[in-house]
């Protein structure tokens, strides 16, 4: 695998009109969280066409399945079928490592997270759709996971520092 290079990766996904909105640690960087996140974590919507579209852009990136054991990742044939079959996929990619989660913890998957997501353009002026602040800390709460639980008192503290803007600038 090359050095991760989440920006390509991202690239690659919308080229091939992939719905998602960028979840988990990314998210919460995006939105200005000082934490470190070294792999990209997307909820793509479920329909057929989309996962079709998600399984060609896997293709391209020469996806694999990543496991404890197996860290590099274990060949598989990505295809809409075989999407549609897990909640979770943990890839490597020849651009990073990349999770898929239909329904990330306390969420209700893509329309849920679409509803409140923004869309953020990134530096080389792609434009993405992003999980709320508020919506990434409702699903690391629900995971419960100890690296979600160590990373919270950062995502809140950003969330009310976003929100006390957000009231000065109303007033």
């Amino acid at each position: 695998m090359e050095e991760p290079d989440l920006g390509r990766l991202l690239h690659v996904l919308d080229g091939h009109g992939v719905e998602y909105v960028v979840i988990g640690a990314q998210a919460a960087v995006i939105h200005g969280v000082p934490v470190v996140t070294e792999d990209l974590d997307v909820t793509p919507a479920r329909d057929t066409a989309n996962l079709a579209r998600l399984a060609v852009a896997l293709t391209e990136l020469e996806a694999r399945i990543r496991t404890a054991s197996e860290p590099e990742g274990v060949p598989f044939q990505a295809e809409a079928e075989l999407l549609a079959t897990a909640e979770t996929w943990n890839l490597t990619t020849r651009l990073g490592d990349l999770d898929l989660a239909f329904v990330p913890a306390g969420t209700g998957g893509y329309a849920d997270l679409r509803r409140d997501a923004s869309t953020v353009e990134l530096a080389d002026g792609l434009a993405v759709q992003v999980a709320s602040l508020a919506d990434v800390i409702r699903s690391k709460e629900a995971a419960g996971r100890d690296k979600d639980r160590a990373q919270l008192p950062l995502m809140r503290r950003t969330l009310e520092e976003i929100r006390a803007r957000e009231r000065r600038r109303k007033t």
